[in-house]
């Protein structure tokens, strides 16, 4: 055996499924072992794509996503890939091919300092020296991914060391770290509080965030929830943690979320923050919102609670334990009447918008697609005006919304769509991106193409780069900037070369036709549909 054989033999163990790449000189000797598994390998079309692909499995699957590329240009390409799963707290393995351990630092082909060069993005990185190491490596890396915060783990290994003889291989059965010991456990003291303040609240609120899924809390919460009749909204990455119809439910909160929602949280007297950040997106301003309140703040990262914003009571632990032992506390409460509430603002506050009839009104457009796809569907927003239509108007039922959020990477919707469908094969998977953020990973149709992937794809286009055109039609008075779309591919010539069938979607006419041509066609789909520039989210 060498060095490559044994990263193999390693993702065996782990019982990974698929690795997502790019080869290169650098990685070969380990795409040369893997041949010889019953690992699948997955070549997409540009290195950023694997880790979006890794991502996509790894969110539907629970598992970690695990990608591998070249060294150089192939590492560094990555990066992005990782930023974005490290901003959403996505379990990863990258392991990414080095030059010879003799020439580094001689600045030699294809040579990058990928552990330094990805410091800030990554929970830890390993510079392989020896191949016997790999094992403890390899298993180290798996326990670090997916477990406190979770996030990638890089493994750069010289190809020397992947070449390198070895005699026997060991898995390790344990793991053994002094230095790393995540906190799974609520504190009980902490949780009676919880309870206390529960008990004297008159109108809670729980918001939550990614970190429920990565806990797999979201049954757990929803007990809660209804057991004590707590209002719940969420973040951008925590919807979906109740289902969008849910009479508990009152939307996604933040700049572009709903008003009633932000309201909601703005008039509680008890917040209950799960698994988020409190960051700038979700809350513009922590010192405001907690002013008046009681705030638990609940992360299995002990950083994030009092970073951004104070918490009343800290609740460091494991999402789905915490709300387990909440809801076996003895707590008397009655929050009928601030639900009441809440469903007056719902009705009252609901945004009104003035579609151009001439096109296709992307709200409404987004909710008849919901309503007909799959209860268990996944949905893959991209970034940009489509990502916040996407974020208010998706109904979600017993399916999963994903996105970008931390990061906010344009031309993540087809990579993890498609990560995403090869993770759960048996789910309808639909990616929605816009014409801008389509044409940074539309090569990844031909992926989809060579494995038999079927994403359905759905293209919102209006020509421009929405997002940024709508910020400087309020900031600078309409003096567009580079935000002009003008060259754009045909895209029903685009969907002839990737053998897809092709839907155009120009006004609301045509939805229904439309939708369930585009869900009921078997394989991947093209869809587009013309929106009016000048729509705003």
């Amino acid at each position: 055996m060498n060095g490559a054989d044994l990263l193999v033999k390693c993702l065996e163990k782990e019982e990974v499924d698929v690795v997502f790449g790019y080869p290169g000189v650098a990685i070969c000797p380990f795409y040369n072992s893997i041949l010889s598994s019953e690992v699948k390998t997955v070549l997409i079309r540009t290195e950023q794509n694997a880790a979006h692909a890794a991502s996509g499995l790894a969110r539907v699957t629970g598992k970690v996503g695990v990608c591998a590329v070249t060294s150089g240009p192939g590492a560094t390409n990555l990066i992005t890939g990782i930023a974005t799963a490290y901003a959403d707290s996505i379990p990863l393995v990258c392991i990414t091919g080095q030059v010879d351990s003799s020439l580094l630092g001689s600045d030699v082909f294809q040579e990058a300092d990928i552990t330094g060069a990805s410091e800030s993005f990554v929970k830890y990185s390993y510079l392989v020296k020896d191949a016997e190491d790999i094992p403890r490596i390899m298993k180290e890396a798996f326990y670090i991914a997916n477990t406190g915060r979770k996030g990638p783990v890089l493994i750069d290994v010289p190809i020397d060391v992947q070449n390198q003889v070895v005699t026997k291989f060991r898995y390790p059965d344990e793991i053994k770290m002094r230095t790393y010991k995540p906190t799974v456990k609520g504190n009980i003291v902490q949780i009676h509080k919880v309870g206390k303040e529960l008990e004297k609240a008159k109108s809670p609120i729980i918001c939550a965030g990614g970190g429920v899924f990565l806990a797999d809390a979201q049954e757990e919460l929803r007990t809660f929830a209804e057991k004590f009749q707590i209002p719940v909204v969420s973040t951008m990455m925590g919807i979906g943690v109740m289902p969008t119809e849910h009479p508990l439910y009152f939307g996604n909160v933040g700049n572009n979320g709903k008003s009633y929602a932000n309201r909601a949280m703005n008039e509680s007297d008890l917040l209950i923050m799960v698994g988020a950040r409190v960051a700038d997106r979700a809350v513009s301003q922590p010192d405001l919102i907690t002013k008046n309140k009681v705030l638990v703040h609940i992360d299995i990262d002990p950083c994030e609670i009092g970073k951004n914003a104070g918490p009343t009571i800290p609740l460091v632990g494991d999402a789905k334990y915490i709300f387990e032992d909440l809801c076996n506390e003895e707590i008397e409460c009655e929050h009928s009447a601030w639900v009441q509430t809440l469903n007056s603002y719902k009705e009252t506050m609901a945004p009104k918008r003035n579609p151009n009839p001439d096109y296709v009104d992307p709200a409404e457009f987004i909710k008849k697609l919901s309503y007909k796809m799959e209860d268990d569907a996944v949905y893959v927003a991209d970034v940009g005006q489509n990502q916040i239509w996407s974020c208010n108007y998706h109904v979600v039922k017993n399916g999963r919304f994903m996105t970008s959020g931390g990061m906010g990477t344009m031309g993540y919707s087809i990579p993890a769509a498609m990560g995403a469908k090869v993770g759960s094969p048996d789910r309808q998977v639909v990616a929605v991106c816009g014409d801008g953020s389509f044409q940074m990973s539309m090569m990844e149709l031909a992926t989809m193409r060579q494995h038999g992937v079927a994403v359905k794809v759905m293209v919102i286009k209006n020509n421009v780069l929405g997002m940024v055109r709508q910020y400087q039609h309020f900031t600078y008075k309409d003096n567009y900037s580079v935000i002009d779309l003008t060259g754009s591919p045909d895209l029903e010539k685009i969907a002839q070369a990737y053998d897809m069938p092709f839907i155009r979607v120009e006004n609301m006419s045509q939805a229904d036709e439309a939708i369930d041509k585009f869900l009921n066609t078997e394989g991947s789909v093209l869809m587009e549909c013309l929106v009016d520039p000048m729509d705003l989210v």
